[in-house]
Order: C-alpha cells, then structure tokens, then sequence
C-alpha cells in the first residue's frame, strides 16, 4: 500500500471519528425486572450512560424475574449469553464453576476492592477470582409495628447486642397474638414461594444452630437433616400450627394493612413500610437463639465468556458501580450500599441512620448462602422441604429427602 493512499485512509477515518460516523461497540446488557423504582433507576442509568459517551452503547433487556433464573441458564446452555447480566448472588458460584463468566479482578483497582463490603465481595468471589459486584447487598430482619409492640410493653431493642432472646421473643409473639387487631402475630411472606424460603428462611436454621450443608464436606447429610435442623423445623412449623402466622397469605399487605404485628423481611420494604406506618415503623435486631444469624448477598453484575467486548462491559460495570449511582439505586430499593464510600453518601445507612441496623448485622451476624456450583440443587431441595412441611408434612422426611437431593448433586458434580 502506498505511503498516499495510507494518508487518505488515515485522513478519511480522522474525518470519520471528528462527525461521529465511527461505529460504537454495543454491547446487550440483561437484568430482572426488579421492583418498579430499582427497575427505573437501572434504566435512567443506562440512559445516561449511552447520553454521556460514544464508545460503547448498552442495549438493556429486561425479563421477568420469576423467570429469570431460567432463562439465563438456558441462554448458557445454548451458548447465547449476553455481554453483562446480573446474578441473583448464590447463583454466581454455579456459573462460574461452568465457565460462563469473566473475572473482574484485573479490572479493578486496590482502592476499590477495599471499598467494597466484605459481603459483597465474598458473595461475588469463586477459587480466588471476583466474579460478579453489586450495587447493593442485603439486610433482612423483622420490622415491628411500634403501636402493638408498646401495647404489650414489649421492649425495642435497637442493636444486635440488645436483641430479644428466644423467650423474649417467643413471649412476645404470644401477647402480640392477644390483641384484638392482630391476625396474626408474625408475617413471613409465604407468598413467595422460591429463593426467598432460602434466603428469608434459612437464618432461623441457621439461629438454632444447623445449616444447609457442612460446608466443608459438601455434605447435607447430618447437617439438613441434623438434630438441631429438625428442631429448627418442628419450631417454624409450629408457628403456623399455632396460628401466629399465616400459611397463606393473600400477598404482601398483611403488614402494610396492621393485621400483622411483625414482619420477617428486608431492606425492600422500607420505603413503603414507612409510608404506610410513619413514625409506628420500627427496625429490629435478629432476636438471640442458640445464635443470631441473618440473610445476606443480592443481585450483582457480572460479563460472561461470551463477550467479545469485556472491556466496554467493564466501562458500564465501573459508571453503575460509581458510589453516586450506588445511592442512587439504594435510595431507590432501600437496599443497603455495596461499597463504603456510598454508605457515607446514604442518609438512611451512614452512622446514626435510620437503617444503620443492617450495615452493622452484615458486619457481624449475616451468614451467606452456600457458595457451591451445586446451589441451585440446594436452594429448589430446601424451598420444598419448608412448603412441604409447613403444609403438613412431616418435617424430619422433608428434611431427609432434600439432604439425600443435594448430596445426590455434590457426586454428580464431584465435589463432595
């Protein structure tokens, strides 16, 4: 090629870039559809992002996230994932181990894996590489309803050091019941039949001193299906025998509407908890039993192997994870922030703030989700035990069935 016609190429693409005929690299971006604000908030920050550079463009692909789970892994299996998804954060570990994600680590500088919670980046960590950040983690705890709560002279503790013990609670639970305007004394959102059983549900196993699995054999029996499990069991389902909460609940109003005193959920409800409570909204510690334990870990993004582009994947990881836009999101979701920086940033979660609570469970008593290829086998097992159970069946075959499941998984996976 002659050094002239070099210079008119060269001089053409010069002209190319300086009027914005260049080509962006585009890169498809899938997430859940969320709560309708996180929803809003992840689509004004795609918007912006698209708005204030020309390098890369986000097309962003919304599906349902009662689906999404199998979606994404249909789309794997058939090799036609997209640049960036994100991932419900005990589910990263499986995609990992079968090669669909890139890691992050060499993306990121120093200052920002230290600025990062802990929690979030053990969630997002598999054999020693950062596979997925989120802009959020987790906190879950009951909420109270400060009118029956006095009605009862019950007393409101505000730390985990301060929480109630099992008899308190359990005590508490009782008299709550006794009041004419409760229905039931305690609301745990079993509408939500999925990975909420695991993530709400597996603490108070956990509190009474079981788990899902032995995390260091891999192995369910014995731990599941373990003495202390089974207590766990009878005990969850006796609340329900017992009428202190309802197995059936027509959705998440029970709380809302005042016909339950207490209500076992997270961080999500807060903005329309205070809306419809005010000032009788109140946030407490997770009560004592033979230990505290609390869910923990959210949704975070991740770039797949698929991606020809990791790098312009990264540019819209680095912009959303910006501690601005962090708040942005948690201002939105009621989430706790991702990244110490942007819990300084958030009123309601910095020192003093009204859910400063759940920064200081996470640091302390939130135990994580197992981080196993073989989650996905343990979540669906553990959801159908609890149903089962709570709906009649005996909780130690429940508990046996679901541990012979997931160890069934570990051998055929080989990591047992």
């Amino acid at each position: 090629m002659s050094k002239k016609l070099v210079l008119a190429l060269t001089f053409v693409m010069i002209l190319m870039v300086s009027a914005g005929v260049m080509a962006q690299t585009e890169i498809e971006v899938w997430y859940h559809s969320g709560r309708g604000a996180e929803r809003a908030v992840t689509q004004d920050q795609v918007a912006r992002f698209n708005e204030m550079q020309d390098e890369v463009f986000v097309n962003l692909v919304e599906l349902p996230e009662g689906s999404y789970n199998e979606q994404v892994q249909s789309a794997a299996v058939a090799n036609d994932l997209p640049d960036v998804l994100d991932l419900d954060g005990p589910f990263v570990a499986n995609y990992a181990w079968s090669g669909f994600l890139h890691p992050l680590e060499d993306f990121m500088s120093e200052e920002m894996k230290e600025d990062f919670l802990a929690s979030i980046m053990s969630q997002g960590t598999y054999n020693d590489h950062v596979y997925a950040l989120g802009a959020f983690d987790s906190g879950l705890s009951f909420w109270g309803n400060r009118k029956y709560l006095e009605a009862v002279d019950a007393r409101i503790p505000t730390s985990v050091e301060d929480a109630w013990t099992y008899d308190e609670f359990m005590q508490i639970v009782e008299d709550l019941q006794a009041l004419e305007d409760v229905e039931y004394a305690l609301d745990f959102k079993m509408f939500d039949v999925g990975e909420w059983y695991t993530y709400g549900l597996s603490p108070f196993f956990q509190a009474f001193g079981a788990d899902l699995i032995d995390r260091e054999a891999n192995q369910a029996e014995g731990t599941l299906n373990g003495e202390k499990a089974i207590e766990a069991g009878k005990w969850f389902k006796s609340l329900f025998e017992n009428g202190y909460a309802n197995q059936n609940p027509p959705g998440d109003t029970e709380f809302i509407n005042e016909v339950a005193a207490l209500s076992w959920t997270g961080h999500w409800n807060y903005n329309p908890y205070t809306e419809a409570l005010g000032e009788d909204l109140v946030l407490l510690p997770v009560p004592k039993f033979e230990k505290q334990a609390t869910g923990m870990g959210s949704w975070a993004w991740s770039i797949t192997n698929n991606s020809a582009n990791p790098e312009a994947a990264w540019k819209f990881l680095e912009f959303v994870l910006q501690p601005e836009n962090i708040v942005q999101m948690t201002d939105a979701n009621g989430a706790v922030p991702s990244r110490s920086s942007a819990v300084a940033l958030s009123e309601p979660y910095k020192d003093g703030g009204d859910l400063d609570l759940f920064v200081e469970q996470l640091e302390t008593i939130a135990v994580p989700r197992p981080v196993t290829p073989a989650y996905p086998v343990i979540t669906d097992a553990f959801t159908t035990a609890v149903d089962n159970f709570v709906s009649g069946g005996d909780v130690e075959e429940e508990l046996n069935t679901a541990a012979e499941e997931i160890d069934q998984e570990f051998q055929y996976l080989g990591i047992n």
